[in-house]
């Protein structure tokens, strides 16, 4: 069964997609242009990450996709779900990997708050 992002309820037709659909040409992004000194090897360095290395390109979209979830970036997360069915990710792989992120976010949450919770109330292990 193949995939469609209306499936996975992404709006297609949301101003921000239709935008990066519709470029077809390659864009200069606004941080290269601005400080090319330091947003080109950060564009060459992007480029590397998602286009070549050890891990097949699924992975690597799970990964992105991971990572902008983690992040709370809408754009990026609709962009990698697109990404990771492009590569052949089946809906339970996305679901499985945005799962496993809100896991380990929420692991890391409390093991931050547990820090803060130490220092000003201290150790209040019952028993």
């Amino acid at each position: 069964m193949t995939l469609s992002l209306k499936m996975l309820n992404i709006d297609l037709k949301s101003e921000r997609y239709m935008e990066k659909e519709m470029i077809t040409e390659k864009v200069t992004p606004w941080y290269v242009l601005n400080s090319p000194e330091i947003g080109q090897p950060f564009q060459d360095f992007y480029d590397a990450c998602t286009k070549g290395g050890v891990l097949d390109k699924k992975t690597r979209e799970l990964l992105m996709l991971s990572l902008a979830s983690a992040f709370r970036c809408p754009h990026c997360t609709e962009t990698h779900i697109k990404a990771a069915l492009d590569a052949g990710a089946s809906k339970e792989e996305i679901t499985e990997a945005l799962l496993i992120t809100a896991v380990e976010a929420a692991g890391t949450q409390l093991n931050w708050a547990r820090e803060i919770y130490l220092k000003y109330l201290g150790n209040s292990n019952k028993g």
